[in-house]
């Protein structure tokens, strides 16, 4: 497995972030420098993503619950804030939803992959995830995307669905992202945990009912953040988990996509840092 700390404040609570479905510990170079002057940081890359290559090890939801749940116990080691973006917060949240208050402290979920009152899909987001979700179609679609496309493409693609202009970010950022993806080793491997942690994700939104019933077993406080023009997952699918969820904070934040740590930095680490100060005194382990 591979993790970044990023240091922070010493007797500050301690921030996990967790990356969501194609991204690695990059996605939060922007936003993590903002958080340690208050916070110890870390973030980790979750198997078969960015520098955790994938081995014989499975990449469901499930799996990765199982893998942030010991990296809680025995890398951060004290009751943790859990940010999780997209995938990452879906994880986030199902761990969150078995855990001990002395290994979850608060739950920050950045457009996070949850279910809405409607299935209302950007087209060009559907037509990706039903290739995604056919065996066979997904791994073809990988291999032709590979092919056709270099890794500079692949990135600066991704960074327009999420709804971040490549162009705004730093070059330094975009450098190293490209040059992940070209030193990535188990190609194979990668695009297997890709798929598999994909397909296992559809799963789950297609009958939410499990996934439901763990949102409504959170005991820890919550910030849910949305960016209102997310094309991945719908606005109104986080208004509705808003909705039945009064006990949670919600922030709509306007223009804003997918990957508000990319998009927005400064303003999303004002509102974090300002929620992380009225946590309530976090519970020691047992």
């Amino acid at each position: 497995m591979h993790m970044v700390d990023y240091g922070g404040r010493p007797d500050g609570p301690v921030v996990v972030l967790v990356h969501g479905l194609g991204g690695s510990h990059l996605n939060w170079d922007l936003l993590a420098p903002l958080l340690t002057p208050h916070a110890r940081v870390l973030s980790l890359d979750l198997p078969g993503f960015g520098r955790s290559e994938p081995g014989e090890r499975q990449a469901t939801v499930h799996a990765n619950v199982a893998v942030l749940d010991r990296f809680l116990r025995e890398v951060a080691g004290e009751p943790a804030v859990l940010v999780g973006n997209s995938m990452g917060g879906m994880i986030s949240l199902l761990e969150a939803a078995t855990a001990p208050a002395s290994r979850v402290r608060g739950l920050v979920l950045l457009d996070p992959a949850v279910p809405g009152p409607r299935r209302s899909l950007d087209p060009l987001v559907a037509l990706v995830f039903a290739g995604y979700a056919v065996p066979g179609v997904g791994e073809w679609v990988m291999r032709a995307r590979r092919a056709r496309t270099g890794a500079r493409a692949q990135v600066t693609d991704m960074l327009r669905l999420c709804g971040v202009d490549p162009a705004a970010v730093p070059p330094a950022l975009l450098d190293r992202s490209v040059a992940l993806l070209e030193q990535r080793q188990d190609v194979v491997g990668m695009d297997r945990a890709f798929l598999t942690a994909a397909r296992s994700l559809l799963r789950l939104l297609v009958d939410p009912r499990r996934y439901r019933r763990a949102m409504a077993a959170v005991r820890a406080p919550v910030l849910l953040v949305h960016g209102n023009r997310d094309r991945l997952v719908s606005v109104a699918n986080a208004r509705d988990v808003a909705r039945r969820h009064p006990r949670w904070r919600y922030l709509e934040l306007p223009g804003v996509g997918h990957t508000p740590q990319l998009q927005v930095p400064e303003a999303l680490a004002a509102e974090l840092v300002g929620w992380l100060a009225e946590l309530p005194e976090p519970v020691p382990p047992r």
